[in-house]
């Protein structure tokens, strides 16, 4: 039976399904509305099965400020060819529209939403997966909750996204931390935000290093003192190749096997402890100052930090909170 156009328009309104997808559905559904979006339904949930393996590496990614909350979120698909599809663009937002809304708290929760259209979050992504063909999924969903909230779209290429909270007002100063986290991917607020855990962590393998370090040093003094270049024989691989090209000999590659297995069990048992904990204790503070966001220099201005930075614009004035989200890895 022929459909009207009438109906073609409302059921693309509908489910953003595209024109020759909604008139074949409403054909087969002999003009039936409900029938119609069931078809392209599960037109949507086969396309999602078959290609439920896939990888979803590109997408769209939006942050908004509403009223006392903000949110990110990222619709994730296949290709860059359907990430920048206007049709697409438009569901993400419609989605952080709804989230931001309902002050969502989880991506569950967002996806069990209803748009403005009367169509659920979860029904609107397998829709669309029905027609672009590429498996789509929700991703990334992150919020803060209260006043003075700044979102900052990477080059507006919705690829990477960020929300900055400060403690009072200051819509200039906190787009420019925004950029900061954008640019910069701290892991934490300041020092105290930092898990004694990860702290732990990041200060054991300091340790290791630099004995490892102080050993390799002896060890390097020690082949030089006896003629053999380090560089030919820090590896079996590297002794193996270098007798082949004739710049170490056999006798080489035996004393120095010797001069190493020697000088790094002489070195390791006489480490000097507490130069070794200073090292790593000033590691650790190199990791405060490159992965805290108030400790990391100002990108806008490398001679203060970032904490420096917003006390010059108001001595009272700091971050509360941040979020990021990309799609690339870092």
């Amino acid at each position: 039976m022929a459909v009207s156009m009438e109906d073609i328009k409302k059921l693309r309104t509908m489910t953003g399904a595209g024109l020759a997808d909604v008139k074949k559905a409403l054909t087969e559904a002999e003009g039936d509305m409900d029938k119609a979006k069931d078809i392209l339904r599960q037109k949507g949930q086969a396309i999602a099965a078959k290609r439920a393996d896939r990888e979803t590496s590109n997408g769209c990614v939006l942050a908004k400020v509403g009223e006392g909350f903000a949110a990110i979120i990222a619709l994730k698909c296949e290709t860059d060819f359907v990430a920048n599809g206007a049709d697409y663009i438009k569901l993400t937002q419609d989605i952080l529209d709804a989230a931001v809304a309902a002050k969502a708290k989880s991506v569950e929760e967002v996806s069990e939403l209803v748009l403005a259209n009367g169509q659920k979050v979860a029904d609107a992504v397998v829709e669309r997966s029905g027609v672009t063909g590429e498996k789509m999924e929700l991703d990334g969903y992150m919020f803060l909750e209260g006043d003075n909230i700044d979102a900052y779209n990477h080059m507006n290429r919705n690829g990477l996204c960020t929300l900055v909270q400060t403690n009072k007002p200051a819509a200039e100063p906190a787009h420019a931390v925004a950029m900061q986290v954008a640019a910069m991917n701290p892991v934490a607020l300041d020092e105290k935000s930092v898990p004694q855990a990860t702290i732990d962590e990041e200060y054991n393998v300091a340790v290791e290093k630099s004995k490892q370090e102080q050993v390799q040093k002896a060890v390097e003094n020690a082949l030089k003192k006896a003629g053999i270049n380090p560089a030919h024989v820090d590896s079996e691989d590297h002794m193996e190749s270098n007798m082949g090209k004739g710049w170490i000999t056999a006798e080489d590659v035996a004393k120095a096997k010797e001069i190493i297995a020697t000088v790094s069990a002489e070195k390791a048992a006489s480490l000097n402890m507490q130069m070794i904990e200073n090292i790593a204790k000033g590691r650790v503070n190199k990791f405060f100052k490159e992965c805290c966001l108030l400790n990391q220099e100002f990108i806008q201005d490398s001679k203060q930090t970032v904490a420096q930075y917003l006390q010059a614009a108001d001595k009272d004035l700091t971050v509360v909170a941040f979020k990021r989200f990309t799609l690339q890895a870092d």
